[in-house]
């Protein structure tokens, strides 16, 4: 098996586990609030739950850790790679690189393990904080139209999910566009599908009208907003 492929393989195991650290179900638990997000709400580890739940703060931070912890994620697996792979040459790990493929597959495997965390019996979030932050490692002008594809939908609407499950869809359409092709597509319609899956609940909502639109708890058990 080619060093490339090991140590690819080796690094996406790392991202899995990185990324499958539960910072928002952390974070609400030592929040003013002390609850456990899981039991609360939509039941979601990510930062619109912790919102809702635990305020503005605790979803502030837990953004900053998801984002943060793909973000180191993708970039250590990229480190190692080009080490391993092309003597240090770091822009050999660019999505339009020599190895675009192996970047790709590490942002997939960033992007799984917050879904499917292996610390909460492979449940989890919805892969969107993790995906922002790994994706500025991984291809930031990319990941930048996305955000605002993301903001055009979820900014006036306050649906979070319209936006995100709309971003997701984006992906690798965006990314074709940026000149992503083969191999290194693949990983990207993959997490592109397991995305939307994880919303399929919030989908359902939205075409019933049911869906909560985005809030921020307040103590006392107000929120602001709906």
């Amino acid at each position: 098996m080619p060093t490339i492929v090991i140590a690819t393989l080796a690094c996406m195991a790392g991202a899995f586990l990185i990324c499958g650290i539960p910072s928002g179900l952390i974070i609400a638990r030592h929040s003013s609030e002390h609850v456990d997000v899981r039991k609360v709400g939509s039941g979601n580890i990510g930062m619109t739950n912790v919102a809702r739940s635990a305020g503005g703060g605790a979803a502030a931070l837990t953004l900053l850790c998801d984002a943060g912890k793909g973000y180191l994620a993708i970039m250590l697996g990229r480190l190692v790679v080009s080490q391993v792979a092309f003597g240090g040459d770091f822009s050999q790990t660019a999505a339009l690189g020599a190895s675009g493929w192996s970047t790709t597959a590490l942002y997939m495997a960033c992007v799984l393990g917050h879904v499917y965390s292996p610390y909460l019996g492979f449940h989890g979030g919805k892969g969107i904080s993790v995906g922002l932050g790994a994706g500025l490692g991984f291809c930031w002008p990319v990941t930048l139209m996305m955000l605002a594809v993301f903001l055009v939908l979820a900014a006036p609407t306050r649906y979070v999910s319209l936006g995100s499950v709309s971003a997701a869809i984006s992906l690798p359409i965006i990314s074709f566009a940026w000149g992503i092709r083969g191999a290194a597509i693949a990983p990207l319609l993959v997490v592109a599908a397991v995305v939307v899956f994880a919303h399929r609940g919030n989908i359902k909502k939205l075409a019933y009208g049911q869906e909560r639109k985005f809030s921020v708890h307040k103590r006392g058990g107000e929120k602001d907003g709906r």
